[in-house]
C-alpha cells in the first residue's frame, strides 16, 4: 500500500517547483526523489516471482524502446553539432541497451526449450 502511495506522490515532488528555490535545496529534493525511488522499485523487483522475470524484462526492453524514440527526436532537433553528437551517443547507447536486452532474453526463453537429441 506504501509503495502505491509513494509511486503516485515521487512524480508530483520532483516536478512541483517553487517560488524562489535555492539550488541547493532543489538538488536535495530531487535527490531525495530519486533514492525513494530507487527504493520503491528495489521493493517492487524483489516482490516479482521468479516466473515472471523474462515478462519484466521484456517490458524492459519496450521502455528502452521508448527511450531510442527520445534520443532520435533530441538528435534530430539540436541544432548544434556538440548536442547532436550527444544525442547520437545517446541513440547508439540505447540501442546497445534494446539489443543486449532481446538477447538475453532469448537467452533466457532457451532454458524452457526442452532439449534436443
Amino acid at each position: 500500500m506504501i509503495i502505491v502511495l509513494l509511486a503516485n506522490v515521487l512524480p508530483l515532488l520532483a516536478t512541483s517547483p517553487t517560488l524562489g528555490e535555492d539550488p541547493a535545496s532543489r538538488f536535495i529534493r530531487l535527490l531525495t526523489v530519486f533514492l525513494l525511488a530507487m527504493w520503491v522499485g528495489f521493493e517492487v523487483i524483489t516482490k516479482v516471482p521468479q516466473r515472471l522475470h523474462t515478462p519484466l524484462t521484456s517490458g524492459s526492453n519496450a521502455i528502452s524502446g521508448v527511450t531510442v524514440v527520445g534520443a532520435l527526436v533530441v538528435a534530430g532537433s539540436l541544432t548544434t553539432g556538440f548536442g547532436t553528437l550527444f544525442g547520437l551517443l545517446a541513440v547508439l547507447l540505447a540501442m546497445i541497451n534494446v539489443a543486449g536486452g532481446f538477447v538475453v532474453t532469448h537467452r533466457m526463453l532457451e532454458m524452457f526449450n526442452p532439449k534436443k537429441k
